[in-house]
């Protein structure tokens, strides 16, 4: 019988896509780069392999923050600071808390149904709290885990493994992740022995790898308190 649920933050509970889009096109134009579909796409391609590194212990997280974008100024000759751009992302973008279909109500239904409750998430730890906060759902957990504060990020087993040092009655076995990431929530969640619930919005390509794969997929969060019962 599950007890403990982890929840990754962007892309489940909050539309980091969404609130991407209005931050990086912002700050960008605030420094005089127009964000053409060609500069969008691009930069998405380098923040990705970038955050697969940090993932995999090769970057850092500051060095993810701004190497990022002076990658993609230098690619395509754009002429702005990369700190100060990268700053003026994350300030914007710790002010977009779009729920994602259905989380609202989720976390509503699952606090009360008794489970206890913690946010999973590898994000920029200011930046995290301050959505967290202007959402107004820090109330429906525990504990809010964050790996910048933690000390080990999704995958590595450590983040699952220190997470349960401030859990009391921490059970393995009664423990489930519930996140959109296939590398960091999914393989995380396998490397510490708990179960794994993969969430895929609906109109989104189901994510597949053969080294990753997990115990159930949801398609609407609507779909998770009754998958729970069954566990």
């Amino acid at each position: 019988m599950i007890r403990d649920i982890f929840i990754d933050l962007d892309n489940t509970i909050l539309d980091f896509d969404a609130g991407e889009a209005v931050a990086l096109s912002t700050a960008m134009r605030k420094h005089g780069i127009e964000p053409t579909r060609e500069v969008l796409e691009r930069y998405h391609v380098i923040n990705k392999a970038l955050w697969e590194q940090l993932e995999e212990g090769l970057v850092t997280r500051d060095r993810l923050r701004t190497e990022r974008f002076a990658r993609l100024f230098s690619e395509l000759s754009l002429d702005a600071d990369p700190e100060l751009v990268e700053q003026d992302y994350a300030d914007m973008l710790s002010h977009q808390h779009v729920f994602m279909p259905g989380a609202e109500e989720l976390l509503q239904e699952l606090k009360a149904q008794g489970y206890r409750l913690y946010i999973a998430s590898n994000g920029t730890a200011s930046t995290q709290w301050q959505r967290i906060r202007e959402a107004g759902i820090e109330g429906y957990f525990c504990h809010i885990f964050i790996s910048e504060e933690l000390g080990a990020n999704k995958p590595d087993p450590r983040f699952f493994e220190l997470a349960a040092e401030a859990i009391e009655d921490y059970d393995s076995e009664k423990a489930v992740i519930i996140g959109d990431s296939l590398s960091s929530d999914i393989r995380g969640g396998i490397a510490a022995g708990i179960h794994t619930c993969l969430y895929v919005p609906e109109g989104r390509q189901l994510p597949v790898r053969e080294d990753v794969v997990p115990e159930h997929v949801v398609r609407r969060l609507s779909e998770v308190p009754g998958l729970l019962i069954k566990m």
